[in-house]
C-alpha cells in the first residue's frame, strides 16, 4: 500500500501504561525531524492492546508532553485523520480479520494450551537443557493446537467458546533478513524465532500483529524506534512476508539506548531518583499510589533546551555546532549520523543547554517568575524591578527559579561582610571613598540611573583624589557584603538611592576601622 507514493510517513506509537519516558520523547523527536526534513507526515498512534497495564491519564500526558516540546502531530490521536481510529483497542476487528486470514492460509494456527500446560512445557524443556524453552517449530507439535488436533475437534473447541490464542507458524529453516538504516544488514535464522502469539484470548492483538497491520494500512514508510525492538524486527519482517506486504514493508531504523549517567547500562527511573534528576518530560502523579515523579518542565527546563539536549543524545550533526533551533535540527538531521552505540545521559549537559536558552529569553518573560517568588516571601517587587534584576542574574543561573536565590542583595541590606575582602580592601581609602560617595548622594537630586550613578561616583572620587580602581571592591563590599557580583551601578539603580545611602552608613558603622 506504500507503493505509488514518495510521501514519507512515520509514526510514534507509545503505550498508555504510565508517563512517557524521556527516551520516548527522543524517539518521537527523531521521527518528527525525519518527517519534516523530507516534507513528510508524522502520526500519533496509541498502542493500548495490553488492557491490564492501561493507566488512566497516560494518553492525555503523552499529548501534553509532545505539545510542550513542540512536536506537532499531522495525523492521529488528538488530531484525527483518514485512517481513524488511532487507538488500537478500537481496531480489534481489523486485526482479527488479518489473524484469521493467516490461519486460513496455513501461516498461523489456533492454540488451546492453558497457562499450566505452557508452564509444564517450559519446565520440561529446561530440564532437558533445551537451547530455548520456547513454543516454536519443534515444540508446537507436542502441544494442544490446530496443528496437532483434528479439524473437527478444533472447530468444536472454538464453537464451544474454549479460550484460544492465534500463534504465528514460524518456518523451520529460513533466513530472515532486513537492512536497518542505522545498523546495516540484520540476518536471523527462523529457528531463533518462536511462534509468537498474534491474537490473545481476549480478542486483542499483541504488539507484533497490531503494529505491522497498522503500519501497512496507515502507509508508514519508515519505522524509527528504540533498540529494544530490534530482536522483534525479524518477526515483523516475517509477518509482512506472510501477509503479502513484503514489497511495501517500511524501512527500519533502531535507535541507540539511553544509558545511565556513568554510561553502564540502560537509564532507569531509579537512576534518576538516585541522581536527583527527572526522566519524564512532565511531572506525573500516579493515579493509584499518588506518588509524584519529577518532570523536566516542573524542574525548570525550557522545552527548547530539552529538545536540543535530546537531539544530541545519539545523533551528531557532523559539525561543532551545539545550539540548534527546531528548524535548524530539521535541516541538519539525518539517520546516517545516528550512532549505533548507546548515549550516556549527562544531566549536566542538559543544565548547560538550559543555561544557554535561559540567557536568550527576554527579561520581561522571566520577570514574573522572580516577582512571584519575591511576593511569596512578603517582599515588595514591582514588575519593573523584577525585569531589571533578571537582566543581571539570568547569566549566572541555569534555571529561572534559581534567580531569586541569587537576588538577596536587591532586597536586603548585608547582614555580614566577606571577611577576606574586608581584611584586604577595607582601608582608609575605602572609608574615605564610601564617605565622599555618601555625601555626594545626599546632595544629588537627579535621576537615579546606572549611568548617572557612575558619573556621580567617578566625580566624587576624583575630587577627593581617590583612585577608583583601588576602592571599587570595597564599595561593593559596603553595598552587598560581597567582593563580587553583578554590575554594581545597575545594582544601585535597582535598590534605590535611599537604600544605597542606608547601606553605606551601615558599612561605616559595622566594618572595623582600619588600623593606621
Amino acid at each position: 500500500m506504500n507503493s505509488g507514493s514518495d510521501l514519507v510517513r512515520v509514526r510514534f506509537a507509545p503505550s498508555p501504561t504510565g508517563p512517557l519516558h524521556i527516551g520516548g520523547v527522543r524517539t518521537a523527536l527523531y521521527n518528527y525531524l525525519f518527517a519534516r526534513k523530507h516534507g513528510g507526515q508524522m502520526l500519533l498512534r496509541i498502542e493500548d492492546t495490553d488492557q491490564n497495564r492501561f493507566v488512566p491519564g497516560a494518553e492525555e500526558y503523552i499529548l501534553e508532553a509532545l505539545q510542550w516540546v513542540g512536536i506537532q502531530i499531522d495525523e492521529g490521536m488528538g488530531v484525527g485523520g483518514p485512517d481513524a481510529p488511532y487507538r488500537q483497542s478500537e481496531r480489534k476487528d481489523i486485526y482479527s480479520k488479518e489473524a484469521q486470514r493467516l490461519v486460513e492460509e496455513g501461516k498461523a494456527y489456533y492454540a488451546f494450551d492453558t497457562p499450566e500446560e505452557l508452564d509444564e512445557m517450559r519446565k520440561r524443556l529446561e530440564a532437558a537443557n533445551a537451547p530455548a524453552a520456547q513454543y516454536n517449530a519443534i515444540t508446537r507439535m507436542q502441544m494442544k493446537n490446530s496443528l496437532t488436533l483434528k479439524p473437527e475437534e478444533v472447530q468444536a473447541r472454538v464453537d464451544a467458546g474454549e479460550p484460544y490464542v492465534i500463534r504465528l507458524k514460524t518456518p523451520r529453516k529460513e533466513e530472515v533478513r532486513f537492512n536497518d538504516l542505522i545498523r546495516g544488514w540484520v540476518n536471523v535464522h527462523s529457528s531463533a524465532i518462536d511462534d509468537k502469539v498474534l491474537l490473545k484470548s481476549d480478542g486483542l492483538p499483541t504488539y507484533h500483529l497490531a503494529n505491522v497491520v497498522d503500519d501497512h494500512l496507515m502507509r508508514i514508510t519508515h519505522v524509527i524506534r528504540g533498540e529494544e525492538w530490534l530482536p522483534s524486527a525479524p518477526l515483523h519482517v516475517l509477518l509482512y512476508r506472510y501477509l503479502g506486504w513484503e514489497d511495501t514493508m517500511p524501512k527500519f531504523a533502531h535507535l541507540p539506548l539511553l544509558l545511565k549517567p556513568e554510561g553502564n547500562g540502560k537509564l532507569s527511573k531509579r537512576d534518576a531518583e538516585m541522581g536527583g534528576f527527572p526522566v519524564f518530560p512532565l511531572e506525573w502523579r500516579d493515579p493509584f499510589s499518588g506518588v509524584v515523579a519529577r518532570g523536566f518542565r516542573e524542574d525548570g527546563y525550557l522545552p527548547e533546551a530539552v529538545i536540543n539536549f535530546l537531539a544530541l543524545l545519539g545523533w551528531n550533526p557532523g559539525t561543532e555546532q551545539e545550539l540548534f533551533t527546531m528548524d535548524e535540527l530539521i535541516q541538519s538531521f539525518s539517520l546516517d549520523h545516528i550512532h549505533k552505540a548507546g548515549a550516556r545521559f549527562d544531566i549536566q549537559k542538559a543544565n548547560w543547554f538550559n543555561h544557554q536558552y535561559l540567557r536568550q529569553r527576554p527579561n520581561e518573560e522571566l520577570a514574573p517568575v522572580l516577582q512571584k517568588q519575591a511576593t511569596e516571601q512578603g517582599l515588595d517587587c514591582s514588575l519593573e524591578k523584577a525585569t531589571k534584576i533578571v537582566g543581571l542574574l539570568k547569566e549566572r543561573v541555569n534555571f529561572a527559579h534559581e534567580m531569586f536565590g541569587e537576588a538577596g542583595t536587591f532586597f536586603y541590606s548585608p547582614e555580614q561582610y566577606d571577611e577576606a575582602v574586608a581584611a584586604t580592601k577595607w582601608n582608609e581609602d575605602a572609608v574615605r571613598a564610601v564617605t565622599v560617595f555618601r555625601e555626594a548622594l545626599q546632595g544629588y537630586e537627579g535621576q537615579f540611573a546606572a549611568d548617572s550613578i557612575k558619573h556621580l561616583l567617578s566625580d566624587a572620587l576624583q575630587q577627593a583624589g581617590i583612585k577608583q580602581g583601588k576602592v571599587m571592591q570595597a564599595m561593593r563590599l559596603a553595598l552587598t557584603g560581597s567582593g563580587a557580583g553583578p554590575d554594581l551601578m545597575i545594582t544601585m539603580e535597582i535598590v534605590g538611592k535611599e537604600e544605597v545611602m542606608n547601606r553605606l552608613n551601615l558599612a561605616l558603622q559595622r566594618l572595623k576601622a582600619p588600623v593606621s
